[in-house]
C-alpha cells in the first residue's frame, strides 16, 4: 500500500501538539463534510482527514506511525522493515502486516486499548500491554537473563508525543522460539480501583545472525566447502549454536545439498534439527600455476555440466 502522510493531510507540522491536531481536524472536517461542501473531491478529502486524525489523535498510534515513516519506504510504498516495532510497549495486540490500509493497520494494532477503556469499571483489571523484544539465537539454546528497555508512547505537558522508558530484568527460558510470547504478570497497565494490574506480553524475535537462521525450532546454516572436499568426501569441524561438532561430508556432494544434524536445533519437548546447506566455493585462479592446475583438471575430466540441458521446442 502507498504511504500516506497524515501530517500533510491535516496541514500540521510533525511536532504539532495534540490540541493543534484537534483544531486542524475540526476545521478540515467542516470544510469537506459531504453534506455542506461544494468541493468536487469533498467526500475523498473528508475520509482522508478522518483517517489521519484517527491515528494522530492517539499517542500510541502516532508514535508507531512516526516510527514507520522514519524508516523509509515513503515513496516506494508502505512496507515497514522487519522488527520495526521492537522495544515499543503498546496496549494493543501487535502489528498486522496484512491490514488492507494504514488506518486498518493501526486500528488492528491498538484496537484492544479502546475496547478495554469501554469495558472498564470501578474495580477492573488493567489493560494488558505488548512489546516485541530481540534476543540472540544462543539464548534460546542456553537460556539467559537479560535487561531489556521498553519505550511507551505518552503525552508530555505540552501535548506532544514522547517515549517514556522503563527497564525490566527478564529470564529467557531454554527452548523459546521466535514468535513465542513471554507473560510477565502484573507488568501491564495499573488496575482501576482495587483491580489488579494487567500483564505484559513479550513477543520474542531473534537478532540477525551472520551464520544461522531459524525457522520454528529448526535452524539452518550455509557451509562453504572446497571442490575436492565435495568430490572426495571429508569430515569438517563446524560451529553450531551450542558448540563445535564434526560433520561428515559424503563423497560426491553437490552444492545445495542439505545435511541434517538431528536434535541440534532449538531445544524443547519437540527438539528442532540443524540443517547444513552445502555451498561449493571455487578457488580463484590468480597465478599461472593455479591456472595451469585448472587446465589440467579440464583435461582429466570428460565432464560437461550442461549436457542435460535441452533446447525447448
Amino acid at each position: 500500500m502507498k504511504f500516506k502522510d497524515y501530517y500533510e493531510a491535516l496541514g500540521v507540522p510533525r511536532l504539532a501538539t495534540d490540541e493543534e491536531i484537534k483544531i486542524a481536524y475540526r476545521k478540515l472536517a467542516r470544510k469537506y463534510h459531504p453534506d455542506v461542501s461544494k468541493e468536487p473531491d469533498a467526500e475523498d478529502r473528508f475520509k482522508e482527514v478522518g483517517e489521519a486524525y484517527a491515528v494522530l489523535k492517539d499517542p500510541e498510534k502516532r508514535a508507531a506511525y512516526d516510527q514507520v515513516g522514519s524508516q523509509g519506504g515513503r515513496d516506494e510504498g508502505f512496507t515497514p522493515p522487519p522488527n520495526w516495532d521492537s522495544g515499543f510497549e503498546f496496549s494493543g495486540s501487535g502489528f498486522d502486516p496484512n491490514a488492507a490500509n494504514q488506518r486498518e493497520l493501526f486500528e488492528a494494532m491498538f484496537g484492544r486499548q479502546a475496547r478495554a477503556r469501554q469495558q472498564s469499571n470501578q474495580n477492573s483489571k488493567g489493560t494488558d500491554h505488548h512489546a516485541k523484544v530481540m534476543i540472540d539465537l544462543k539464548d534460546a539454546y542456553l537460556g539467559a537473563k537479560r535487561s531489556i528497555s521498553l519505550q511507551m508512547p505518552t503525552y508530555d505537558t505540552q501535548g506532544r508525543v514522547v517515549l517514556q522508558e522503563r527497564k525490566l530484568d527478564v529470564s529467557i527460558p531454554i527452548g523459546i522460539h521466535s514468535g513465542q510470547h513471554l507473560r510477565l504478570a502484573g507488568q501491564g497497565a495499573a488496575g482501576v480501583g482495587s483491580g489488579p494490574a494487567g500483564d505484559l506480553y513479550l513477543e520474542i524475535a531473534f537478532n540477525a545472525n551472520s551464520l544461522f537462521r531459524a525457522d520454528g525450532r529448526d535452524v539452518y546454516m550455509d557451509l562453504p566447502i572446497t571442490p575436492w572436499e565435495a568430490a572426495l568426501g571429508e569430515t569438517v569441524n563446524i560451529k553450531t549454536p551450542d558448540g563445535q561438532v564434526d560433520l561428515k561430508i559424503p563423497a560426491g556432494t553437490n552444492s545445495g545439498r542439505k545435511l541434517r544434524l538431528k536434535g541440534r536445533g532449538i531445544p524443547g519437548k519437540v527438539v528442532g534439527d540443524l540443517y547444513v546447506e552445502i555451498v561449493i566455493a571455487i578457488p580463484p585462479a590468480e597465478t599461472e600455476a593455479q591456472k595451469e592446475a585448472y587446465r589440467a583438471m579440464a583435461k582429466s575430466f570428460n565432464f560437461n555440466p550442461r549436457s542435460t540441458i535441452k533446447e525447448s521446442s
